[in-house]
Order: structure tokens, then sequence, then C-alpha cells
């Protein structure tokens, strides 16, 4: 079989005496979306910031594409990073710049290309996501929905392996919240991404995930397909 995309093993993280992720278990498989679901206080937060590569575990093992992040040096690990791209919960877009200059940041700090290329580059992203005629507005002239895509456009533009999204759904109304579902279902299909999506929305978990995770007080509580976790009768999910 194919080795899982990103393997968790007995991960722990303590911060002083506190141990907020204990024996974190987890794996997901190439082109999943995984969904990591928990209340405020959860871990959530950490095991993302584990999961990049941002906090090292104080013990246990975080393999993405069969690379051991905690292994690696400083230097190694900022280019193990390129894996990963990171949509964030209010899209986090510089207001002083365009959408294509939003867009381009990726492109500008980490790679050499000309700006041509890069032009090109985004031009093309922008309208692969639907976002053609957006490239001069700013994000204050847009929708929420469109800031999302365009926060998700520059996420994509290292074309990386893994999305991670973090609450891509809080603060939305329903229709939007659904709406952001689909997008990431459509990435997923599109780019062929590995998706792990950090949320507190069962509902939308159960409708977009290929596996979930239930984290309560730091430990993985329950885990599961969809219908494993509704079958199962499990109070959490309930």
């Amino acid at each position: 079989m194919a080795e899982p995309q990103i393997l968790v093993e007995e991960l722990e993280k303590r911060f002083g005496d506190t141990a907020v992720l204990s024996g974190v278990n987890m794996q997901v498989e190439r082109s999943e979306v995984a969904v990591i679901i928990g209340g405020s206080g959860a871990g959530k937060t950490t095991l993302l910031r584990v999961l990049i590569g941002l906090e090292r575990p104080t013990s246990g093992r975080v393999v993405v594409a069969g690379v051991d992040l905690a292994a690696l040096s400083e230097r190694q690990l900022n280019a193990a990073r390129r894996k990963f791209g990171m949509v964030f919960q209010y899209s986090a877009l510089l207001d002083s710049m365009n959408v294509r200059d939003n867009v381009a940041f990726p492109l500008r700090e980490h790679t050499k290309l000309k700006e041509r290329e890069i032009k090109d580059k985004v031009l093309d992203k922008l309208k692969v996501l639907g976002l053609e005629g957006t490239a001069t507005r700013f994000p204050s002239q847009l929708s929420g929905g469109m800031r999302k895509r365009v926060g998700l456009a520059r996420a994509l533009m290292l074309e990386p392996e893994v999305l991670m999204y973090d609450e891509p759904t809080s603060g939305l109304d329903p229709l939007m919240e659904r709406t952001v579902d689909e997008m990431i279902l459509e990435t997923r299909d599109r780019f062929g991404v590995t998706s792990v999506v950090i949320s507190h929305d069962m509902a939308g978990a159960l409708q977009i995930a290929d596996r979930i995770f239930v984290l309560s007080k730091g430990k993985v509580a329950a885990s599961g397909k969809p219908r494993e976790l509704v079958e199962g009768n499990n109070e959490l999910v309930h």
C-alpha cells in the first residue's frame, strides 16, 4: 500500500508542565479531505501548528510524504513547509495590496521567477478559481466568499501537496458555509491536493470529510469515516 500523505504517531506537545496534545495518532491518505473537529481549547490550533512545522512536538512523530518533520533542521523545515498551503480563517489578505499582488506574494517571496511569469501564473489561477476581473481590486471591495477564493488562490501558488484550512467557515452564514465547503471539494478534485480542515462545524464536516478526527482535551476522542461515526452512535457527533 502507498504510504499515507500525513502520519502522526503518539504525538505529544507540552508547554512547560501543560500537555496540550497527548497521544495523538492520525493517518491521512493522499487527496483525502480530513476534518479535525473540536471545541475551544481542544488543541486544534496547536495540532495545526505542529502539522505544518511551526511547533516541534515534545515527543512522537509527524511524517509528511515520508519525511519526519521533527528530524529536520530549521533550514530543511523551511523547505518542507513549501509542501503546505494555508487558507486562513479570515483570508488574511493584505489590505494595502490588490488581488494580483496578494496572490503573487508567495511567488515573489519564495521563487526567482520574473515578473511577467508571476503575472501570468496569477492571472491563470484567478481564472481557474472564477476570479477573472478581480486582479486590480482590493480586499475591501470583495465579498466574503470572493476573499476566501483569493486566499485559496494565494495558498495554491506554490503548488502545495497539502492544503490546510483554519476554521474556513467561521463567522459565515449557512449559505456561505456551504459555498466554502463546495470550494474545498472542488479544489481537492481539481488540484489533487490533500486537505486538512480545522473546524468546529460537525454538520459541515459530515458533508465534506473523507475522514474525521474529533479532538477533545488534546486527545483524539473519536475518528473514522463520517458514516462510521454516525452509525457508531458516538455521542461526540450528535
